[in-house]
């Protein structure tokens, strides 16, 4: 694993554009293809087998707490509680999630945290880093089979309208909303767009601006957020099948490090983590986003707007250091399999919304 620079493009902010990508510059720089990662075979294989286990290491983790009933451990109330085993007997079906590493290309990748319900970063993972190994390293590749992956796994639904929406607040996630519709269409499902203070409630079902009802919906908006909603009352009796479904509500939570410690101690992909505070760890919320209201025992942190409920504590882990900046390897998993990596680096060991997206290869 080396970090690398290089010239960017010429025109590589109209090829974004041309490809719908128009966060490119959010906060100054985002899209960096100033700098690349390389990786060796075995290090992708590394990557690989971290997220197809830890996969499955989580999926055993949602059975546990269903079984012994630890929602409360994750703040969750009666009604959401319902709602995740609901959609778990059911077997809902999932789509996508994102296991963030530390991962420094010698030791085995651990888990900073599983983003498994409104997971960002994902069109740039796809295909911008896609077009640009095109472009700029054709005789390469790429650990990145995202794109075919996230239309298989649309294709495992029965062919229904379904309805996409995000919040009107932020173009990265019309970005991102608008492509998770463009893979379902090509799956071969009707789509239909609309945003979240859009959906509407007739008495009986969710309807869109047209009193349509919904019958299955893509929502780039945290399940612990709908809990907060006046709609919220209405979850239980509605025959809307969510995606992601309620049951990602257990693993999008950070309680569940702690709880995946418990089950798998001292496995190689996992970091000490614990409910009471640890000498040398990192706080973190319990829910919080984009590296908001981290602490470090360094004494660095992060603000934000997620500080006030419960922590969880994890041992610290400092990214590994490449040329003054570290980097964390985003490893995504679609339809329950590995399918490539995205790496978000920045000049702080705390990786926020701020933090550069960089592209890599395999060499």
């Amino acid at each position: 694993m080396h970090r690398h620079t290089l010239d960017p493009r010429s025109n590589w902010m109209a090829r974004c554009e041309q490809l719908g990508f128009t966060f490119h510059s959010v906060g100054g720089v985002y899209w960096d293809e100033s700098v690349f990662y390389s990786f060796d075979l075995a290090q992708i294989e590394a990557l690989e087998k971290a997220t197809n286990t830890l996969n499955e290491m989580c999926l055993e983790a949602v059975q546990h707490v269903i079984d012994h009933r630890r929602f409360r451990e994750l703040d969750i109330d009666a009604r959401m509680e319902n709602l995740c085993i609901d959609s778990w007997e059911n077997d809902q079906l999932d789509i996508y999630g994102r296991f963030d590493f530390s991962y420094d290309g010698i030791n085995p990748p651990r888990m900073l945290e599983f983003n498994a319900d409104t997971p960002t970063a994902l069109f740039e993972a796809s295909v911008i880093q896609w077009d640009w190994l095109q472009g700029v390293f054709p005789h390469h590749d790429q650990f990145n089979s995202i794109h075919e992956k996230l239309i298989a796994a649309w294709k495992r639904f029965p062919r229904r309208s379904t309805h996409f929406a995000c919040v009107t607040e932020s173009e990265e996630d019309y970005v991102t909303t608008l492509y998770m519709q463009d893979v379902c269409t090509q799956a071969g499902h009707m789509t239909h767009t609309l945003f979240m203070k859009d959906i509407g409630w007739d008495g009986a079902k969710f309807v869109d601006l047209h009193n349509q009802p919904i019958e299955r919906i893509f929502k780039l908006y945290p399940w612990e957020w709908m809990a907060e909603e006046a709609f919220a009352q209405h979850l239980p009796v509605a025959k809307t099948q969510w995606i992601e479904p309620a049951w990602k509500l257990i693993l999008t939570c950070k309680g569940i490090l702690p709880i995946l410690w418990e089950m798998f101690p001292n496995h190689e992909n996992l970091l000490p983590a614990s409910f009471n505070p640890m000498p040398e760890s990192v706080r973190k919320p319990l829910y919080s986003r984009e590296g908001a209201n981290v602490e470090l025992p360094t004494g660095l942190s992060s603000g934000g707007d997620y500080g006030l409920g419960m922590w969880i504590y994890q041992q610290y882990q400092p990214l590994p250091e490449f040329d003054g900046f570290y980097p964390v390897v985003g490893s995504w998993v679609i339809g329950g399999e590995s399918a490539g990596i995205g790496i978000r680096e920045d000049d702080t060991l705390i990786t926020k919304n701020t933090s550069r997206f960089v592209p890599h290869i395999i060499m």
